[in-house]
């Protein structure tokens, strides 16, 4: 396997399962929420073995450490054979947070919640901070 041809970023990103599609990959990379050793990188940077990947998907930061290159996209059983997940606990109790079904509580009748409103409770959701443990 030493063979391996350098694979851009946004590939990478899609063969391990990070984003469902390679252009949102890419996407995410022009948008800057994507950094390698500290530095925001576009699509076409090439990855190396052993380097450090964070990927910030509001609320959250993920951290990866690259264990092996590869090309082609493989089954999520096989993923941790390519990175390592070194994400923080308290980075992912951000993300149990966010999914538990909190809600704003609404009286009965008055409908569904404006856009200004979702956009209240989402600055409310994302600003909530927790003790640490």
């Amino acid at each position: 396997m030493s063979d391996i041809k350098p694979v851009r970023i946004d590939k990478f990103l899609w063969s391990v399962r990070i984003y469902k599609t390679r252009s949102i990959a890419s996407e995410a990379c022009v948008k800057g929420r994507i950094i390698i050793n500290n530095v925001q990188v576009k699509p076409s940077r090439i990855v190396l073995k052993s380097e450090i990947i964070t990927v910030r998907k509001p609320p959250v930061m993920f951290t990866y450490r690259v264990i092996e290159l590869l090309e082609n996209r493989v089954s999520a059983k096989l993923v941790s054979n390519y990175i390592e997940d070194l994400t923080p606990d308290q980075e992912k109790i951000k993300l149990d947070i966010r999914h538990s079904g909190f809600s704003g509580y609404r009286e009965k009748g008055s409908g569904r919640p404006t856009k200004k409103e979702r956009r209240s409770l989402d600055r409310l959701i994302d600003d909530f901070d927790l003790p640490d443990r």
